[in-house]
């Protein structure tokens, strides 16, 4: 049975018995705690924490999923997968455990001509937990299972929570005897490999307090709606149903192994260690399809560094292998034809997919050579030392310098017996983070407030009247004031608190767009709005400076937005929908924003490209984006359910969540289509002007144009023409002849530098023949000492090193220039060194330890002038003693 089908019977099985089929939300996730979905309950955590209301009573979705912390273990056991699917079905107040255990019962054990996936119910083997009485009767009532194959275990297996205070309950699982070929008889107590686990029903009944790890936090109570939550591991069934050996022999991803394994010229199942490769390969490449499907980019922090760490270990594997030509470009088409049949829009989106991840796998090819050799020529350093282990300062210039990631680092330093410091790695890492931190710190200075603190107001309070898309003011009241302590009794001049009111007309920053500005007033107060943010579902919270009186809990305030603000961020808004269209009427719909960020007067957009863009492309791009302000296209919003918007062909930001329900900003109806939570303008002539200010890389098959939009946007074209107006002004000549007059000038200046560069080299020349033949003689070996006056350290060893090249080859020849800089350069024929002389040491002992280099040339500094030229002096002196 295909994957897909198991997938689809599954959908089936629940959908008929009443749950509401939800589609999988993406990987990246916008809970703050993850970086991507890691468990099908993830999209459901706000109904299940109480922080929003059920959509439904019961549901059912099969979930994408990645989790990243085993993925040392991927490819050496058979139970580890980075990118998963989960199928799950969940009740929010509406059946529990019956319904639950009869539902998965039937499902597994139904012939396959039912609709069911036909395990043998004698082969199943069930756990509970050793409290939970009632689930052991419901499956010898449902299933007529013996005792013998009901196990109770402890907290550890049987017990499930989120880790913190809050919904928590027993739960059962399904495990699935395969056979004596597979490991020891006794169940899943004695033997997970054989006895696999397939099914987890988690039974939410009670809310657990603070405590660590898995057990020994006190229960507080029954939760008032009981939950179930449940998990069936997709690739996990199709390894039974399918009748292989683990999850990378399935249909999804067997086929990208065997063609792993027939570009290396290898056969699966030959060698242990090829083998743990091949399936590395096939994990990583279908987890880095999806990633890409679903929005993530690569790049060097978060999310991005996840995607890249993982292409980079595909990439990296094959290379094991002996496979040293591009390798992506042979196994994603693979992994996409093994994916569509269930995820038929990563098929639409391939062209965009491949453009990011060829792209990454050329840098990286060239990061590894590069890197390689640097990290070849320290170990090699480390050994020829009597070391054992890889300074963190080399580890972190690799990851810093040459982009080697540290996980790399450590797998290949292990490869040839050395450790790595990694302490004296993370303390360079850390502090490097911090100066970010602080650099952000300093861009947006404010308050920090626990959330917890704001939980504790929504649950007091009920959400916030949130009217930004209606109003630009309200008559509103002070719900809590918050600084970084927690609550305040009340904030005065000069404060800046985190404030919540009951109504809001402020835009919270969302979207890519930055949040509104504007004022509190009250009877005793007035604050200038710098901050508005959404940190949990339903609040929006204000960061305010408060610039004249006291503010206090329970004050009215008039609340408004700055409506020249609101009209430039509308303006930024809809400006980054139309050049995102635009973009896509000239590139195709490869060039589907990856990211984005407006404020007013301000655009940025990211997106999926290989290679720059050229002058006429951006000119093309910009000339689609203003004929759209000129024809003066509406801008409509509707409502509608999610499925009829992708239907419509609406686009979807990856790194958004969506309800039931969607809004849908269109702007010329179908030309440009999107879900969408800003603010925009009525009519797209309203913009005013879109004008292209930059177009950059931001990472490997990543671009960003940036704009200028409305009144900024003329404000730029503006100064654009008096510039050229200036310039012609100055250069004598039309506008329209600028550019070739322009480059008349540059070939002109090209030429005096190569001609100034010949005379530098004939002086040089000639000096340095005249230098060599005044040189001294100090216990037989030729001295030149001399300043190059005026001249860099560039022109220092230029002349250095032409002097001693007139020098006899025959005699021991020394040279030493100095800058006015204080700069000294010295350099020995080979002769000298034959002698013993060793130009680094010599330097060292010059300037007192500041300095170095080899033994032919070397260089130190940090004199004044005529500190160097009493060093000049003792040069002959200091080699006459040696």
């Amino acid at each position: 049975m295909r994957t897909s089908d198991i997938r689809s019977r599954f959908l089936d099985h629940f959908a008929e018995r009443g749950h509401t089929v939800v589609p999988s939300a993406p990987l990246p996730t916008p809970d703050p705690t993850l970086l991507f979905v890691n468990a099908g309950m993830v999209p459901f955590k706000p109904y299940f924490t109480g922080e929003a209301a059920p959509l439904w009573e019961r549901t059912t979705s099969v979930q994408k999923c990645v989790r990243t912390l085993d993925i040392e273990e991927v490819g050496r056991t058979t139970r580890h997968g980075s990118f998963f699917q989960m199928n799950g079905n969940f009740s929010f107040g509406d059946y529990f455990k019956e319904e639950a255990i009869a539902y998965a019962w039937e499902l597994s054990t139904s012939p396959q001509a039912d609709g069911g996936y036909g395990l043998a119910p004698d082969k199943i083997w069930i756990t509970v937990h050793h409290s939970d009485t009632e689930s052991r009767g419901i499956w010898r009532r449902v299933a007529g299972l013996p005792d013998e194959r009901i196990v109770e275990r402890g907290d550890e297996d049987n017990f499930w929570s989120m880790g913190v205070p809050g919904p928590c309950g027993p739960c059962s699982e399904l495990y699935y005897d395969r056979g004596p070929e597979f490991g020891l008889e006794g169940g899943p107590a004695i033997d997970e490999d054989r006895y696999m686990e397939f099914w987890n029903l988690v039974f939410m009944q009670y809310e657990r307090g603070e405590g660590p790890g898995k057990s020994g936090y006190p229960i507080r109570g029954e939760l008032p709606r009981r939950n179930i939550d449940t998990g069936m591991g997709l690739e996990r069934m199709a390894t039974l149903l399918q009748g292989v050996d683990n999850l990378y022999e399935i249909d999804e991803t067997r086929p990208i192994l065997d063609r792993a394994a027939a570009l290396a010229g290898i056969r699966y199942g030959a060698d242990t260690q090829a083998d743990v490769r091949l399936r590395v390969v096939a994990d990583h490449v279908r987890t880095a399809l999806m990633l890409l499907g679903d929005g993530t980019a690569p790049g060097n922090e978060g999310r991005g560094y996840v995607l890249r760490r993982i292409l980079r270990r595909a990439v990296r594997s094959m290379r094991q292998l002996g496979y040293r030509d591009p390798a992506l470009r042979e196994l994603l088409p693979i992994a996409r034809d093994c994916m569509a049949p269930s995820y038929p829009e990563i098929a639409e989106a391939f062209p965009r997919i491949t453009g990011q991840a060829y792209g990454e796998e050329d840098i990286f090819r060239a990061t590894l050579k590069q890197g390689t050799t640097v990290l070849d020529t320290a170990v090699t350093k480390v050994k020829a030392e009597g070391g054992r282990s890889l300074p963190g300062a080399q580890a972190f210039l690799l990851h810093d310098t040459y982009g080697f990631p540290i996980d790399l680092t450590l797998e290949m330093a292990a490869e040839q017996g050395v450790e790595v410091d990694r302490e004296g790695f993370t303390a360079l890492m850390n502090a490097q983070r911090e100066r970010a931190r602080a650099d952000a710190r300093a861009r947006k200075s404010g308050s920090v407030v626990d959330t917890s603190e704001l939980r504790s107001v929504l649950d007091a309070n009920g959400p916030t009247d949130w009217v930004a898309w209606e109003a630009l003011t309200t008559e509103s009241r002070v719900l809590a004031v918050l600084g970084t302590e927690g609550a305040l009794q009340v904030a005065r001049t000069g404060d800046i608190a985190t404030v919540v009111l009951d109504r809001s007309p402020f835009y919270a920053e969302s979207g890519g767009q930055d949040s509104d500005a504007g004022i509190l007033s009250g009877a005793s107060v007035e604050g200038e709005v710098l901050d508005v943010q959404r940190p949990l579902p339903g609040l929006v919270v204000h960061q305010v400076r408060i610039t004249a009186g006291e503010l206090a809990v329970g004050d009215a305030v008039h609340a408004a937005v700055d409506p020249d603000w609101r009209l430039g961020a509308r303006q930024a808004h809809s400006g980054t929908h139309v050049l995102h269209a635009a973009l896509r009427e000239i590139l195709g719909p490869a060039a589907l924003q990856a990211g984005s960020y407006n404020r007013p007067g301000y655009l940025r957009l990211d997106f999926p490209w290989r290679g720059g863009l050229s002058s006429t492309v951006r000119s093309e791009v910009e000339e689609a984006a203003n004929r759209a302000l000129r024809r003066d296209l509406p801008v409509g919003v509707r409502w509608m359910p999610l499925p009829e918007a992708k239907e419509l062909g609406a686009l979807a930001l990856f790194d958004e969540t969506y309800g039931e329900k969607v809004r849908v900003v269109e702007i010329g109806g179908a030309w440009s289509r999107e879900l969408c939570g800003g603010t925009h303008v009525e009519h797209a002539s309203q913009i005013g002007t879109v004008a292209l200010t930059s177009e950059g890389s931001v990472g490997a098959g990543m671009r960003r144009l940036e704009a200028a939009v409305g009144i900024e946007g003329f404000a730029y074209l503006a100064r654009e023409r008096d510039l050229v107006a200036r310039i012609a002004e100055q250069l004598g000549a039309p506008r329209t002849e600028l550019s070739e007059k322009i480059a008349s000038l540059l070939d002109r200046l090209k030429a005096v530098d190569r001609e100034n560069a010949r005379l530098k080299q004939q002086a040089t020349t000639t000096r340095a023949a005249e230098l060599a033949d005044a040189a001294t003689d100090a216990n037989g070996v030729q001295v030149v000492t001399t300043t190059a006056v005026g001249g860099s350290a560039d022109d220092a060893r230029a002349l250095a090193l032409a002097i001693r090249n007139r020098l006899p080859a025959h005699v021991p020849g020394a040279v030493a220039v100095g800058t006015e800089d204080g700069v000294l350069v010295l350099t020995l024929n080979k002769t000298a060194r034959e002698a013993g002389l060793h130009a680094s040491q010599l330097v060292k002992q010059l300037l007192d330890g500041r300095g170095g280099g080899s033994a032919e040339l070397a260089q130190g500094g940090g004199l004044e002038l005529d500190g160097i030229a009493d060093v000049l002096t003792t040069l002959p002196a200091v080699i006459a003693t040696r």
